[in-house]
């Protein structure tokens, strides 16, 4: 268990307590594409796949998409920017496509 200035509280408890709010939810009351991936990162980090799966989808892929493109940046390949041309659209696709589900569908 990790100590944040001496008390008790966890680290992912603290996390968990103060996540940043969506502008855009705050300003339209609609969520965005990209609501959930917080509290989805920390059900992932706990190790809790199934709720981060249920909260938000496309995290996984975006932290693929991620560490692929940190990856690709210290050691450069070649067709490097297709590759993480064509990543982007999936994901990207990804990503619409389950905030569309989630928005009309579900």
């Amino acid at each position: 268990m990790t100590f944040i200035f001496c008390s008790s509280i966890s680290f992912f408890d603290w996390l968990q307590n103060h996540l940043l709010t969506c502008p855009f939810k705050a300003l339209t009351g609609i969520d965005c594409p990209g609501c959930g991936f917080q509290r989805s990162l920390i059900a992932m980090c706990k190790g809790d796949f199934e709720t981060s799966w249920m909260l938000y989808p496309p995290t996984i892929p975006l932290i693929f998409l991620f560490l692929t493109a940190g990856i690709l940046y210290k050691f450069p390949v070649k067709h490097q920017s297709l590759l993480l041309k064509t990543l982007m659209l999936i994901v990207g696709n990804f990503v619409m496509i389950s905030y569309i589900y989630k928005m009309f569908i579900q």
